[in-house]
This record gives C-alpha cells, sequence and structure tokens, in this order.
C-alpha cells in the first residue's frame, strides 16, 4: 500500500474515532508548536498561551510539542508540562530533523478540529488567537497572521526578508503571501491537504500559499523573543530562501536556457566577425586579454548555471529515496517501536 495513502487513511481514521469519542460538540483546536532548544521560554509560553485560552470559553484545546532534536531542558518541560496538564502533548523526534519537518510531524500527530501553528519564543503573540477563531468561525480556512513590524530584528534582515518574498512572488504563477510566516490558524481541511504532501524539501510557507482554500490576512506586530536566542542565522535563511525558490519554481533554469542561447548567439556573431575581419584583412586580430576575459566569464557562466542544475538534481535524487520523513523516538513518553503504529 502506497505509505502516503496509508498515513492519510490511519489519520482520518483517527479523527473519526475521536469525534465519535468526544460526549459534547465543543469543537478542538489544537496549539502546535515546534520547539528545538527553547528551554529558557518554554514554560512562559505555556503559561501565557493558557491564560489566553482560559478566556475562550467555547472551545477545548489541546498542545501539541514537537522536541526537534533540543539538546537542553526542552524535553524534559514538555514532559513535566504532561504530568501537570492532560491537554498537552509531545513528540519527541529521534534527531534535529529542522523546523518544517517538526512541523509536518506535529500535523501528523494532532487531533484538532483546527490547528494553531506557532513558535515557542512569544514573538507569535497568543493574544491574537481568539480573533483568528473568529474568522474561522466566519467561514474561513486558514487565517493567518501577516507581519506589520518586527521588532528585534536587523534591518538587512527586515529588508532581505522583505526583498525575498517579492522575487518569489514574480519567480512562480502561485501567489505566494508576502511577509506571512508559519503562525495561522488553520482548519482540518487544510490540514489534511497539507498531509498529502509529503516531500522531503519542504518549504511550509510556500504549501500553505499552493493549497489555496479561504485566507484570511491579519495584522500584528511581530514582538522580540520573550527569553533565548533565536535559531535562524544568515546562512540557514539563505538556505531557506533557496528551498522556497527551488520547490515552487523552474524559472531558474528558464534563465539558465535563455541566457544560454543569447551567450551562443553573441559568439556565433562575435566568430562570424572574426572570419569576416580575416579574410578582408588578413593577420591575426589583436585582443588576447579581451578574449581571455570573455572566456573566463563564459566559464563562470556555466558554472553557476551547472550549480542551478545540480539544485534542482540534488532535490530530485534526494525525494527518489522515498525515507520517512522524520522518526520518532517517543510520543508522550510511549517509545514508538513501530513508526506506524497507532497513535494513542
Amino acid at each position: 500500500m502506497n505509505e502516503n495513502k496509508y498515513t492519510q487513511d490511519r489519520q482520518t481514521d483517527r479523527q473519526t474515532d475521536r469525534q465519535t469519542d468526544r460526549q459534547t460538540d465543543r469543537r478542538l483546536i489544537s496549539i502546535l508548536v515546534p520547539c528545538y532548544n527553547e528551554e529558557a521560554v518554554l514554560r512562559q509560553f505555556y503559561a501565557r498561551t493558557s491564560e489566553v485560552i482560559q478566556g475562550i470559553p467555547d472551545y477545548d484545546f489541546e498542545f501539541v510539542f514537537v522536541n526537534d532534536g533540543s539538546r537542553d531542558g526542552t524535553l524534559a518541560i514538555m514532559r513535566e508540562l504532561r504530568a501537570q496538564d492532560a491537554r498537552v502533548s509531545y513528540v519527541n523526534l529521534s534527531r534535529n530533523f529542522g523546523k518544517e519537518i517538526a512541523m509536518i510531524a506535529g500535523i501528523d500527530y494532532l487531533q484538532g478540529d483546527a490547528a494553531v501553528i506557532m513558535d515557542a519564543d512569544l514573538q507569535d503573540p497568543p493574544e491574537l488567537i481568539p480573533e483568528m477563531i473568529s474568522w474561522w468561525e466566519k467561514g474561513y480556512d486558514d487565517i493567518c497572521a501577516k507581519r506589520r513590524s518586527r521588532a528585534g530584528e536587523t534591518f538587512f534582515k527586515k529588508w532581505s526578508s522583505h526583498t525575498f518574498y517579492r522575487i518569489l512572488q514574480h519567480l512562480t504563477n502561485i501567489p505566494i503571501q508576502p511577509d506571512v510566516g508559519d503562525f495561522r490558524l488553520i482548519n482540518r481541511q487544510c490540514l489534511n491537504a497539507i498531509r498529502l504532501m509529503r516531500e522531503s524539501q519542504r518549504y511550509t510557507k510556500g504549501l500553505f500559499s499552493w493549497i489555496g482554500f479561504n485566507k484570511k490576512e491579519i495584522l500584528f506586530d511581530c514582538e522580540a523573543r520573550a527569553a533565548g536566542q533565536t535559531k535562524w542565522n544568515y546562512w540557514k535563511l539563505i538556505n531557506l530562501a533557496i528551498e522556497g525558490i527551488t520547490s515552487f519554481t523552474i524559472a531558474p533554469l528558464r534563465a539558465a536556457s535563455f541566457i544560454g542561447c543569447l551567450l551562443a548567439s553573441i559568439s556565433i556573431l562575435y566568430m562570424v566577425y572574426i572570419v569576416t575581419y580575416t579574410l578582408i584583412y588578413g593577420g591575426d586580430v589583436p585582443g588576447y586579454p579581451s578574449l581571455i576575459s570573455i572566456i573566463l566569464f563564459i566559464g563562470g557562466v556555466q558554472l553557476l548555471f551547472l550549480g542551478i542544475i545540480g539544485e534542482y538534481l540534488g532535490r530530485v535524487f534526494n525525494e527518489s529515496k522515498f525515507r520517512p520523513l522524520y522518526l520518532v523516538k517517543d510520543y508522550n513518553g510511549k517509545v514508538m517501536i513501530d513508526q506506524k503504529e497507532e497513535r494513542q
């Protein structure tokens, strides 16, 4: 049986069973939080978010924390929260797979009719959750938070992020939402759509745009981290940008083809010029330095385009392995011997 279909069918069956088992018509909202070395802020996040959801009496809530191979006390805090609050669940991955994979792991394990995806650093204010729910009640499927301002970030980081979104919008025919991150509420239909996409090279912000559905943007001011250090350096951000471009457009390959044809045409014209000049005037045409410069330039362009082709080829190679996206060490303390076993 196809693994993707297996995962989707099992997840659908579990959701149906849980809906039947619940003795109330109150809908369940999952708060999904991928975590990597968030020891300094995790308790504060839980306390502040719990205070917010206490003021929303018409819904049930659960916390789904994903420990993405943290090396500090993050997992111990998750276990502590689980022991004191039955609404808390945690998925402990076998190593650090990255935030994009941690999110799909959490989506696979959550139980809610909708999910709020947010970071533990409190840059995503939990006070927006009631407004997200209100728009969900009005019929929207994907209520995403759009940054109006970004506190605690350098001018270069803000400018580069803004520029990247604009470039990606022009390179792809998918309506990528600018200045919108992972902080959002999505309903079960959107969650099931995301579960269907099992590619290992993931750019989840683009996937949220790709699936479509009825979207609503709400503005918010992104706060500085409440504690701890950011895990995103410029190198990781560059890699994420490359992931986004190569996942949703083949424009770089088309540009390589176009520029290659252009340079070939210029080379032919230049060759005709040299031959014609030699036949008419005789002797060698001076210009050795300029000729070497042209050769080096064309060689550099060729290497650049080979690198672009290599990026796409490498992604095809990775996807062709059909490895699981992640491995779970334990779920709520239960060791996962069989990664496909029922998730209780």
